[in-house]
């Protein structure tokens, strides 16, 4: 199984940025896709982006123009970028990899976006 370890997490104020990582154990081609959903505490976990083997990337209406997501394959690992970072990013931020309907997550790593 797919081990995922993310980084880059922490304490933001509104208009901030942060860099999220995420690095997987094993040649990240070998997914259908990988990305990041989003989970805060009494609501369901929500896709904040995700990229496909062919490198389609699929944002959130929420933080599109605001975030980017890339991926380095040398490293399996892939990257987001959070510009603008606003107190509604809040939450805990899980990396993911799919393949068909099989998710694997990682630990998450925590963004706190307050003043």
């Amino acid at each position: 199984q797919v081990r995922l370890v993310e980084s880059g997490g922490g304490l933001v104020q509104p208009g901030g940025s942060l860099t999220l990582s995420c690095k997987a154990s094993e040649n990240i081609f070998n997914f259908n896709a990988m990305g990041w959903y989003r989970q805060v505490l009494g609501k369901e976990r929500e896709l904040v982006a995700d990229i496909n083997v062919g490198g389609k990337i699929n944002y959130a209406d929420s933080v599109k123009g605001r975030f980017t997501l890339s991926r380095d394959s040398g490293q399996n690992t892939i990257y987001l970028q959070m510009n603008d970072l606003q107190p509604a990013d809040t939450g805990v931020y899980l990396c993911h990899t799919r393949i068909l309907r099989r998710y694997t997550w990682g630990q998450g790593t925590q963004v706190t976006v307050s003043s």
